[in-house]
């Protein structure tokens, strides 16, 4: 184990769990992140020192006032984008409904929305929604012999001019990232408001949604070492002309309208130490974007060493069918698996009695899993890496899985 990693996993107090004296191995982070002790220190510290809600005149309701700033503050810097671009959420899933209910209100019937059969149903169900309305939705297929999108279909729909273009960064179930400046160039070109679900991207690479050009972006904390909060980047333009649902008391300017009722303050003040937290890996010098670009392009480089051995040594299991691409094509250290002779649940089962926690299922990539036959199967086995695995570990986990 190398002393980053080693450094690293002091970090992690629940790395200490044991299953039959066993260390427990978490592969399970594309469904969740484990939480450094610095999150858990700062939703503490909140509670002690600032629980109230906002706007009032008392020491606790200022400070969670300024906690707030900050907090907007630092994901901003996550993302590359202003503070007050930033809204926070439950969850990414409730953000999305709240954001196309509002976008919705600018279609009329007849208008198209543009979506993916390759994303986590959290960005297509809000959009499907809107058919009520008598919009017509579209939906760009999936390559299935490699699991990623069908791009040349994607841009094809594009000819229809959607109104509205809803696309996943990467896909949480097998990983596959699409090239996703280029079908963003496209919809703009087209007149289209771009939306991108980041939430499986987000904890392994770098992200500038300026660069991107992109509209609106979502992610969820707990999937970068955070607790569970729902982020919405919104590009100013458009984001103040979003005609959302809201309560008369609550503030017309962005990001509150946006954000109904009172929020996870606790979860906020945790997402911005864990942000924080990512920083000082790569221990550099300069701006908080610096230091988080650094960071996150270090844990890209361990991820990415781990997924290589991994994706090599199932390829040559014979019972093993692997689903997306190779770690030669852009991806994520996200592996999606079947067994030929057990299902997915039990070789999960069996491999969670060794302390070796993968998911299995569909993952809310529902269509995705129709589309691959596998819905009915079961859907896949999902191996995911975080910074705090280890390559002992991922042998560990091979030799159970050959084992099997």
């Amino acid at each position: 184990m190398s002393d980053w990693v080693a450094a690293i996993r002091r970090h992690f107090p629940s790395l200490g769990l044991q299953i039959k004296g066993e260390a427990a191995a978490f592969f399970d982070g594309p469904g969740g992140t484990q939480v450094p002790s610095a999150v858990i220190e700062a939703m503490a510290t909140y509670f002690q020192e600032a629980n109230a809600n906002t706007h009032g005149a008392f020491l606790t309701s200022r400070r969670t006032d300024e906690m707030l700033q900050e907090a907007r503050s630092t994901v901003a810097a996550f993302l590359g984008a202003a503070p007050h671009e930033i809204a926070f959420g439950a969850n990414m899933t409730t953000l999305n409904y709240a954001l196309s209910r509002a976008l919705g209100r600018l279609l009329s019937p007849g208008d198209t929305v543009l979506i993916t059969d390759m994303d986590h149903e959290a960005n297509r169900g809000p959009w499907l929604a809107l058919a009520e309305k008598g919009i017509r939705i579209l939906r760009a297929p999936i390559d299935r012999q490699r699991a990623i999108l069908h791009e040349e279909a994607f841009l094809r729909l594009l000819e229809e001019r959607p109104r509205i273009v809803a696309v996943g960064w990467a896909s949480n179930a097998v990983g596959s990232i699409p090239d996703l400046p280029r079908l963003l160039q496209r919809a703009r070109d087209v007149g289209a408001i771009t939306v991108v679900d980041a939430v499986h991207y987000a904890p392994h690479y770098p992200m500038d949604v300026k660069a991107m050009a992109v509209d609106f972006l979502l992610c969820s904390a707990y999937k970068f070492f955070g607790p569970h909060v729902g982020i919405l980047y919104g590009r100013e333009e458009v984001f103040r002309e979003l005609p959302t649902y809201k309560l008369l008391p609550q503030e017309d300017a962005i990001p509150y309208r946006i954000e109904t009722g009172t929020l996870n303050h606790e979860g906020i003040w945790g997402t911005q130490a864990a942000i924080r937290w990512i920083a000082s890996l790569a221990q550099k010098e300069g701006s908080l974007r610096a230091q988080l670009e650094a960071s996150m392009e270090a844990i890209a480089r361990h991820e990415e060493e781990l997924f290589a051995v991994l994706w090599k040594a199932l390829a040559q299991m014979a019972d093993i069918t692997l689903y997306g691409p190779g770690p030669e094509a852009p991806r994520t250290p996200t592996l999606g698996f079947t067994h030929a002779r057990h299902s997915p649940r039990e070789v999960a089962s069996r491999l969670a009695e060794k302390g070796l926690f993968i998911w299995d299922g569909d993952f809310y990539a529902t269509t995705l899993m129709a589309e691959l036959g596998l819905q009915e199967r079961g859907g896949l086995c999902r191996i995911g890496l975080a910074p705090y695995n280890t390559m002992e570990e991922v042998e560990r986990l091979l030799q159970a899985i050959e084992d099997l």
